[in-house]
């Protein structure tokens, strides 16, 4: 790229043509400038006194660590200071009221994936930022289309800021001596047919009969009469995953399972599947649950579990499709029909 482009100067021109435009630029670089900080004290790790040990449990039961409480006091000192009515975070049981006068609120997963620190693999941020509406603390449970904004980072051997705002997707990485965002590619675009998927395939004898059928398609390729042959991925880290199908294409699945604590889906509504959802269309891809889109989702309660399946509009398509023929009732069967007749044909 010729032109050296800043995340404040790109703002500038891009913010205006979105609702709320002054305020969401300000927010995204309260968001960045905490992004910063904290990639810093992700690279330095112990040094910094950072032991990845245990710091208890957070509002949705699972465990914290020390790095997920620093990570959470640096976001929400940052955004203390921008034009936000409210913040949901992953490590609060309810929305924090800051300011009721402000145009914003912002729902935010801090540090998603700190498990994976301890095998210096990419962790990251990842943010949702919705008009206030006239109640602050219903308008989490508005639908998904309600963003005007959503991103993340990416913590890893770059520090990447994947931002959609004003209708389309742009890429930053950070200049680490600069210690700035600067643009990296413009209105990136999802590959539409990367024969390539990710899930946690040791999870198999859990999936329900749709998820299962697909895989097995996938697996079979060629040889089972379909068009490619499919490489399977797993990074284990949802901002990582992200990053790859907005650069290669694919499709992610973390679907709900056979297993009590999986039912619902495991990622949450608000500060994961939400902005995910929004990254994903706006790159012209698609995010579904098997059965309904995303963005059409609104939340009942501030921590809700959802299926996501995510990435080219084709591989949501197929995924769906198997779902869309299968009563909801016999989601745990093999499919057999899918089986014999082949998606990809």
């Amino acid at each position: 790229m010729d032109e050296r482009v800043t995340l404040r100067s790109h703002l500038s021109r891009s913010a205006p043509h979105s609702p709320h435009g002054a305020a969401v630029g300000e927010v995204i670089e309260a968001i960045a400038a905490a992004a910063i900080e904290l990639a810093a004290l992700i690279a330095d790790g112990p040094l910094a006194g950072i032991t990845g040990r245990n710091g208890g449990i957070n509002a949705d039961g699972d465990r914290q660590k020390d790095i997920d409480i620093a990570a959470d006091e640096m976001m929400r000192r940052a955004l203390h200071d921008a034009p936000v009515a409210a913040i949901l975070s992953e490590e609060a049981a309810l929305p924090e009221i800051l300011n009721p006068e402000a145009p914003l609120c912002v729902a935010i997963d801090p540090l998603d994936g700190s498990a994976n620190l301890e095998n210096n693999i990419s962790v990251g941020t990842i943010f949702s930022i919705r008009p206030r509406g006239n109640d602050i603390v219903s308008t989490f449970f508005e639908p998904g289309t309600a963003q005007c904004a959503a991103g993340f980072t990416v913590y890893g051997p770059q520090t990447t800021l994947v931002l959609a705002l004003d209708s389309r997707v742009d890429i930053f990485i950070l200049d680490r001596r600069g210690q700035e965002f600067v643009l990296f590619a413009r209105d990136v675009k999802i590959a539409p047919d990367t024969p390539e998927f990710a899930i946690n395939a040791s999870n198999r004898r859990h999936w329900h009969g749709p998820v299962r059928a697909y895989i097995d398609e996938c697996l079979a390729g060629t040889h089972g009469g379909g068009p490619a042959d499919f490489n399977m991925r797993w990074i284990g880290s949802l901002v990582a995953e992200a990053l790859r199908i907005l650069v290669r294409g694919g499709v992610f699945l973390y679907p709900a399972d056979a297993r009590a604590s999986y039912r619902d889906g495991r990622l949450r509504l608000l500060y994961e599947a939400h902005p995910m959802a929004l990254v994903m269309e706006w790159a012209g891809g698609a995010a579904s649950t098997g059965r309904r889109r995303i963005l059409e989702l609104g939340a009942k309660t501030p921590h809700q579990r959802v299926p996501l399946i995510m990435g080219s509009a084709r591989g949501v398509r197929d995924v769906t499709a198997i779902h869309d023929c299968t009563e909801p009732m016999f989601d745990n069967s093999d499919a057999p029909l899918f089986a014999r007749r082949g998606l990809f044909l």
